[in-house]
């Protein structure tokens, strides 16, 4: 038999597919052939991000099938998006891997799927296709999926996933993160009915994935021991990005723009707040406007990461106070997407304003950058637990009366962060921590070198 091809499909979000891309070329590097399975939607963001980029040659091979919505409709809907996932693109998937194996001498001989893509390792199974599932989040977030049916026994939960008692925290166990039912993963993703679609949707995610042969996940024994413990089936692999230099294709939706490397190294080590909020965090133009002078107000350097569609109807340089571009010109840098991993390595960055997800949250401890912590929903508010909490790495906001984080909250918090050592200290030990981990010999890199065996034998 020659090298295994592994087919890869991630869910159909940034965050889902910069990490699953990661884990692919990982595996590339050992002689796999991958097929990489966007939605069409996606797959042409990435091909357009990356147009001059993309070796057709290459080990990783881009395809992609439909998501059961029309070209223009709203993918921010995710009761209909979920409804395209589940039912339209398992047809799609197998239609698409009976293809390959008819007009390639190698045929696909594993899948690796996102936990959030259950009915793909449904699909391998039928098939005959050994299966792996991938948990581009925190162990914790899928230990809460897998504790759906205790939280409704326990009368946390409804059938329906709504919270019984919203004000209640809970905890998996004593020295995990409390977490409050409100921000659940499927209770903050829209109305009830979306919430009903995304409830079910999980349930069948979790069936799928106890099925499959292995359960991998983007984390190390010593970012979450005790939810590790907890669910002994999950197998840290992480931080993918650490085992992983990226070439010319990381998976974005957005072209990035490198001058900004540049512009960081002109400047004095330890100096910058970069400030990035992932690909779904939406601002209300009074918040937008308290973060820009927020920023301003700290007298520090910053890097603003400000997507196009920051604001929903409105476009972003309408956003900007008036004159604060003019007067932040000499020490701030706004762009429309960054190489993020490569800028939170530059030695001139202080630490990283973040909204929290777990991309984010793990590429900053692999480089040792401290936290100001500003989640948008779901998980993020698991994971600025575990860096304010449990790791002690980052602050936090505290809102005013209005809902809102005002500048001087944040030129206070920048102030606190940046003005203690023992945060950076703590974050260089973690830092140390998971190096060691995804480095030869660390847990995360015997799990995954015996990963590489399973598929090759």
């Amino acid at each position: 038999m020659g090298n295994p091809h592994i087919l890869a499909i991630p869910y159909p979000a940034q965050g889902h597919v910069i990490p699953l891309m990661e884990l692919s070329h990982s595996l590339a590097k050992h002689g796999f052939k991958i097929t990489f399975v966007n939605s069409d939607f996606n797959h042409q963001r990435v091909m357009d991000a990356f147009a001059n980029k993309v070796d057709p040659e290459g080990p990783i091979h881009l395809v992609s099938i439909p998501d059961g919505m029309e070209v223009g409709e709203n993918r921010s809907l995710l009761g209909k998006l979920t409804d395209g996932l589940s039912q339209v693109m398992p047809g799609e998937l197998k239609e698409l891997i009976l293809k390959i194996d008819r007009l390639e001498e190698n045929k696909i001989t594993h899948v690796i799927a996102d936990v959030n893509m259950g009915w793909a390792l449904e699909v391998a199974a039928e098939m005959g296709i050994p299966g792996a599932a991938f948990c581009p989040a925190s162990a914790l977030v899928l230990n809460l999926l897998f504790s759906t049916k205790k939280l409704i026994d326990d009368e946390v939960i409804d059938e329906h996933g709504t919270p019984i008692n919203k004000e209640k925290m809970i905890q998996l166990s004593p020295n995990t993160p409390a977490m409050h039912p409100k921000n659940f993963l499927w209770v903050c993703l829209g109305d009830f009915n979306t919430q009903k679609i995304i409830f079910k949707y999980a349930e069948r995610n979790i069936n799928a994935i106890a099925k499959a042969e292995w359960l991998i996940c983007n984390t190390t024994y010593d970012l979450e021991p005790e939810a590790l413990i907890l669910v002994p089936e999950i197998l840290p692999i992480g931080p993918v990005s650490s085992t992983n230099q990226l070439g010319a294709l990381g998976g974005s939706f957005w072209p990035e723009d490198a001058t900004c490397l540049k512009w960081l190294d002109q400047l004095p080590p330890g100096s910058v707040i970069y400030v990035a909020f992932g690909s779904f965090t939406v601002f209300d133009p009074i918040q937008f406007q308290e973060l820009a002078l927020g920023l301003e107000l700290s007298n520090r350097p910053f890097l603003w990461v400000v997507r196009p569609d920051v604001a929903e109807g409105t476009e972003s340089d309408d956003l900007y106070p008036k004159g604060f571009k003019e007067r932040v010109a000499n020490r701030g840098r706004i762009v429309g997407w960054a190489p993020q991993r490569a800028v939170l390595a530059h030695p001139s960055v202080a630490c990283f304003l973040s909204h929290c997800g777990w991309n984010s949250t793990v590429e900053g401890v692999s480089n040792g950058v401290p936290f100001l912590c500003w989640p948008y929903f779901a998980d993020q508010f698991v994971n600025e637990s575990y860096i304010c909490d449990i790791w002690k790495i980052g602050v936090n906001f505290t809102r005013d009366e209005r809902e809102i984080i005002t500048r001087e909250e944040i030129r206070s918090k920048v102030e606190l962060l940046l003005g203690d050592e023992s945060f950076r200290a703590r974050t260089l030990k973690l830092k140390e921590l998971v190096t060691r981990s995804a480095n030869e010999g660390g847990s995360s890199n015997r799990i995954f070198k015996n990963f590489i065996e399973w598929m090759k034998s």
